[in-house]
C-alpha cells in the first residue's frame, strides 16, 4: 500500500458565518488533507503536535480513517494551536479574531522511521523551517513532494521558502499568493515566474472559481464542483491538496495527464468540506457518495476521465 505522509497543524478553530457559528471544531491543515486523504485507501500519517486538551476522541477521529497518528505529539500541560475567525456575509472575505499558537511554537517534527520512505510528502502550511527538516528526514530519493505555503511565510519567511520551494515537485498557492510570490499580475507570468524557483508542477487555487495546474508549457483549468450553500469554506484548499495528493499518492503517476484527474479529485472533496463547519463533511464520506457526486462533475465540465 503507498504511503504518504503529511506535515502540518492539527488545531481547534472557532468559526462564525452568515450560516452559524461553531466553537471548537477540529481544524487545521493537517486535519483537513489528512482526512481527505484517506479516502484513497493509503498507509497515511500526519505529523503535527497538539496539546492535553486534544483528547482521544478527536484522535479516534483520524484511526477511524486509518490514519496513523503515533507521530501526533501530545504534550502534557499545553494547548492545542487554536484559531478563530469571522467570515463577512458573501463569504468572501475573512476576518481573523485570533490566533493562538500554543504547542506549535516549540514544534520540531520528527518523521517516524516508517514513513521516512514515504512515496509522497505532503507539506501542508507551516513554518518553511519545519518544512525544509521533514524533507531533510526522507530517505526515499523518488518521493514526490507537494508544497503549500501562503503570504505569511512570503512576508516573514521568504529566504527559508524559496528553500523550500527548490526541493518540491509541485507547489500549491491561491491566486493571491501567486502574484506576491512571483510578482506578476497575470497568473501565467506568475507561473513562469515560479517555476525558475524550482517545482516542475504548479496549482493555483481560485477558490469557488476552481482550480489551475501548470506543468512545462501545459495547462489545466477545472470549475469547482457548484454547491448549494456554502456553510464554511474555511478548510476548502486543504481538503483540496489532500484530495489532489491522495489520489497521486494512490496512482504514483505523475504524468500531466494524471495531475489532471488529481486536481479534478482536489475541487471534488472540497466541495464535500465546504457544506458543513470545519471537517464534518469529510467525517461521513465513502466512495458511493464520492463516485455520485464524480458522475456530476464528470458531466459539468465535459472530461473524459
Amino acid at each position: 500500500m503507498n504511503k504518504i505522509l503529511i506535515l502540518g497543524t492539527v488545531a481547534f478553530d472557532t468559526i462564525e458565518t452568515p450560516h452559524g457559528k461553531e466553537d471548537r471544531v477540529l481544524g487545521g491543515s493537517a486535519s483537513y488533507i489528512g482526512l481527505s486523504a484517506s479516502q484513497f485507501d493509503l498507509q497515511t500519517s500526519i505529523l503535527s503536535i497538539v496539546g492535553d486538551d486534544f483528547n482521544s476522541s478527536f484522535l479516534n477521529i483520524f484511526k477511524s480513517k486509518n490514519i496513523d497518528v503515533t507521530s501526533i505529539q501530545r504534550v502534557i500541560g499545553e494547548k492545542t494551536f487554536f484559531w478563530s475567525g469571522r467570515y463577512s456575509s458573501n463569504m468572501n472575505e475573512r476576518e481573523t479574531i485570533s490566533t493562538e499558537l500554543n504547542v506549535l511554537a516549540n514544534f520540531d517534527p520528527q518523521v517516524p522511521e516508517s514513513f521516512k520512505n514515504a512515496d509522497i510528502l505532503v507539506l501542508g502550511n507551516l513554518a518553511p523551517s519545519n518544512q525544509l527538516s521533514v524533507i531533510n528526514q526522507l530517505t526515499n530519493p523518488a518521493a514526490f513532494v507537494v508544497l503549500d505555503t501562503m503570504n505569511f511565510w512570503m512576508d516573514n519567511c521568504l529566504d527559508d521558502l524559496l528553500q523550500v520551494i527548490r526541493n518540491v515537485d509541485i507547489i500549491t498557492i491561491n491566486e493571491e499568493e501567486a502574484r506576491q510570490l512571483s510578482g506578476e499580475t497575470s497568473l501565467s507570468l506568475a507561473a513562469k515566474k515560479i517555476f525558475n524557483m524550482g517545482p516542475s508542477n504548479i496549482v493555483i487555487k481560485k477558490g469557488e472559481h476552481g482550480a489551475l495546474l501548470f506543468s512545462d508549457n501545459k495547462r489545466f483549468f477545472v470549475p469547482a464542483f457548484p454547491i448549494e450553500k456554502v456553510f464554511d469554506p474555511t478548510g476548502a484548499g486543504d481538503t483540496f491538496l489532500g484530495g489532489f495528493a491522495g489520489y497521486l499518492a494512490k496512482t504514483k503517476n505523475y504524468s500531466f495527464k494524471n495531475m489532471k484527474k488529481a486536481v479534478v479529485y482536489g475541487c471534488l472533496l472540497a466541495s464535500f468540506s465546504v457544506e458543513k463547519f470545519g471537517t464534518k463533511g469529510l467525517l461521513n464520506l465513502d466512495k458511493v457518495i464520492i463516485n455520485k457526486r464524480m458522475q456530476l462533475f464528470k458531466r459539468l465540465i465535459k472530461d473524459d476521465m
